[in-house]
Formats: structure tokens, sequence, C-alpha cells
């Protein structure tokens, strides 16, 4: 069993959400985002918790809008449409576009980390803030990040956090930020096409 990884133990792993002509499947999705939340748990520390109430507050309007209608938004790409078309309200594509900000900034920190082997978590984390969330947040939110960032575990106690086999570990957590990456650049993309995030 050492080969176990907290990859492998995934309730729905970004690989396996399905895809199709229609887009990206809702549940799926969100229930693989609720696992990121868990991720931050392995990062331990108090600091993170805005970013874990954050990304679980955006996976929960996601859910509650699908739960009124399955059908309706059973993809991401159809939820965001639809929305769009029923009113000025639209809780759930803001939600979503903000679960996408915080995915890839959480997915650009630990590629770099895994790209970096020589890099701690704190560096990742903050070059990858920079890129990311920084531009979105104001002068209240970015100091609570930043020191979040700081509180970062050292790179080997969060890597033998995710399984006792290194080379697994990382074999895994690249094919899931792979996926990862892959959603959100084609939602991202889906946004900004027909000017969706325009107003959220």
């Amino acid at each position: 069993m050492s080969n176990e990884t907290w990859f492998s133990q995934l309730k729905t792993n970004y690989k396996d959400v399905p895809v199709t002509t229609e887009g990206i499947d809702t549940v799926g999705f969100y229930e693989a985002s609720e696992e990121v939340v868990k991720l931050f748990d392995l990062l331990n520390s108090t600091a993170f918790t805005p970013v874990k109430t954050d990304l679980g507050g955006n996976v929960n309007k996601i859910r509650t809008k699908y739960t009124t209608n399955p059908s309706n938004y059973n993809t991401l790409q159809k939820l965001v449409t639809t929305e769009a078309k029923e009113g000025k309200e639209r809780p759930a594509s803001q939600g979503l576009l903000w679960l996408l900000r915080g995915l890839d900034f959480t997915s650009k920190a630990l590629r770099r980390n895994l790209d970096n082997p020589q890099e701690e978590l704190s560096v990742s984390f903050t070059e990858a803030y920079g890129l990311t969330l920084k531009k979105y947040h104001n002068f209240v939110v970015r100091p609570i990040f930043s020191l979040a960032m700081k509180a970062c575990p050292y790179r080997k106690d969060f890597y033998a956090k995710l399984g006792s086999d290194l080379p697994t570990v990382q074999a895994e957590m690249n094919e899931w930020l792979t996926s990862l990456e892959s959603l959100v650049a084609q939602m991202m993309e889906f946004f900004q096409k027909d000017g969706l995030d325009k107003g959220l």
C-alpha cells in the first residue's frame, strides 16, 4: 500500500471529469474542485482558511444552481450561457469564474513547485499569486493572502503528506495538474470569447 497517494484516493480526479461536445461535466468538475479545498488542509495553516472558504463557497454556488435544473446545467458552458439569458443575477457564473481564478492560482503554484525541485512552496505560491489572483484583490485582501503564502509548510513535509513514494506522487501530481490546467484554460477562454465574464 506504500504507493497510495493523496491523488489516488480522490473521490473525483480532474482527469476523470467527462468532456463532451456540449462542454465540461458540471458535477464532475465541482466534485473534483471540492477535493482541492481538502488539499489546502495539507498546507496546514489557518492562514489558508480564507482561500479554502472562498473555493468552497464558489463550489456551493455552482452546485446550488445545478440542482435547480440538472438537465439545463449539465455542463459548465450551458450553465454560464443559460444563466446569462435568465437575467442580471448570475451567482453560479460568478462563483465559477472566481473558482477558476482560485484553481488557476493553485495549479500555477503547484506546477511551478513541481518543475523546480529546489524551490520551497512559499516561493512558488507567492509567485503564482502575483501572476493570478493579486490583480483582482484589493489592499485589504492582499495581505491576507501574503500571510498565507509565508505560512506554507516546508516542501519535503508537504510532499510526504501526499504520499510516501516521491516519484509516484510527482507523476500523479503532474497528471492531475495537466487535466486541471486544460479544464481551467477551456473555461477561461469560453468566458472571455463572448464577454461572459463582464460584470462578474
